[in-house]
């Protein structure tokens, strides 16, 4: 079964949602887990995409 990548705008939105739960006082790597992807990945997709608007 082949893995499932996630698209550009799918990633702004996970993006977004870490943001939102920082915000709420979640810490970062409870974050991370939140939507389900690692703190490499999520480093490697603001460095990519953090610019990027909804």
């Amino acid at each position: 079964m082949a893995i499932k990548r996630p698209k550009p705008d799918e990633i702004v939105v996970k993006l977004s949602q870490v943001e939102v739960l920082m915000g709420q006082g979640l810490p970062r790597i409870d974050a991370f887990r939140q939507i389900g992807v690692t703190e490499q990945t999520y480093y490697r997709w603001e460095k990519k995409y953090g610019g990027m608007g909804t």
